[in-house]
């Protein structure tokens, strides 16, 4: 059965028609809004969050027709299910109706059994896309439901340039045998839920997590002009959290923690790996595993934030970097110039 109390918008010229429209949709429970024509529709539909809209075609200033054509060019808007009540006749004003995007037709005057029926099955469409998106949103970063919602999803990659981030918990093998798995899954909790603010708040997207290891890419699946400068910042706060939650655990007789990150900039291919039944948004190239590197080297050169040459070419002039020279990472064949973030 439909949600009782959607918020319907009411889109109609003809005031009696208005009225007497909106009393037979309250009677089923609803909340009614309404606009006389088209343009005022279209501000409410931006301003407010709407269920279902009835839409009359033939109105002044604009029609229908124009509202259903705006309506699916807008990402906001199109996926909000349209009832069209109208008393044109003809088959080919149905069909441009559905064709624009609209849920179904209804002739006026509009029959109040075939209304309920029409709007019940209109908002449980709408219920359970809602209920799809929030899937999608709860298990992928928002920026990958934006690229799924306006690309949709194919596997494959493409080339882009990006910053790609890893990090992990330093001694966490030794840190799980010293305490229950559940301080563990309570410790992890909190670890993703800072980490990820850091992450998200510049721009990043977290796109696996490992038991406490996570990677993070700066640049895809969505464009972000400054992705080196950003994951260096994002890293920056990362470690200030750490430190904060460090003290309410050392308050609590708990061990404190340190994290290593590792970051490099360069082309990388991004996309959807797995089957049509079940992917994740990842990516590959020499640069993931180059952060990867940088990462686990974090401990040799007893710092908390490593980056590459790349990644420092793109950072501000005010930005403490120390040089550390080239190293010999695992898996390339030549040393690597490494930078380490702080004095």
């Amino acid at each position: 059965m439909a949600e009782a109390g959607a918020r319907v918008l009411l889109v109609e010229d003809n005031k009696v028609n208005r009225l007497l429209l909106a009393r037979s949709v309250q009677l089923l429970g609803h909340r009614v809004t309404s606009a006389e024509n088209g343009r005022v529709a279209l501000a409410l539909m931006r301003e407010q969050a709407f269920d279902l809209v009835l839409l009359d075609i033939a109105m002044p200033e604009m029609d229908g027709f124009e509202v259903l054509t705006q309506m699916f060019a807008d990402p906001a808007l199109r996926d909000l299910p349209v009832l069209v009540t109208s008393a044109l006749e003809g088959l080919n004003n149905v069909v441009r109706c559905i064709e624009l995007g609209a849920e179904d037709y209804l002739a006026k005057p509009v029959n109040p059994v075939l209304l309920k029926a029409r709007l019940n099955a209109s908002l449980e469409k709408k219920r359970l896309r809602d209920l799809q998106r929030d899937l999608v949103r709860r298990f992928a970063t928002a920026e990958v439901a934006q690229d799924l919602q306006q690309s949709g999803f194919a596997l494959g990659g493409k080339r882009v340039l990006a910053t790609v981030m890893f990090s992990d918990i330093r001694g966490f093998t030794a840190l799980v045998e010293r305490q229950s798995p559940e301080d563990t899954i309570e410790l992890l909790n909190t670890y993703y839920t800072l980490m990820f603010d850091a992450i998200s708040a510049q721009g990043g997207v977290v796109n696996q997590m490992v038991g406490d290891g996570l990677m993070a890419l700066f640049g895809a699946p969505l464009p972000l002009a400054d992705h080196g400068g950003a994951a260096v910042r994002a890293a920056q706060e990362m470690i200030e959290l750490v430190g904060q939650l460090n003290q309410d655990r050392v308050a609590a007789g708990q061990s404190p923690i340190a994290i290593g990150i590792g970051i490099a900039t360069g082309e990388v291919v991004a996309g959807y790996t797995g089957t049509q039944q079940r992917a994740t948004y990842t990516c590959i190239g020499d640069t993931v595993n180059l952060a990867a590197r940088l990462e686990t080297h974090t401990k040799v050169a007893q710092r908390a934030i490593l980056i590459d040459g790349a990644t420092r070419a793109a950072l501000a002039d005010g930005v403490a970097v120390t040089p550390l020279g080239a190293a010999a990472l695992r898996g390339k064949a030549n040393a690597v110039d490494v930078f380490a973030i702080g004095p």
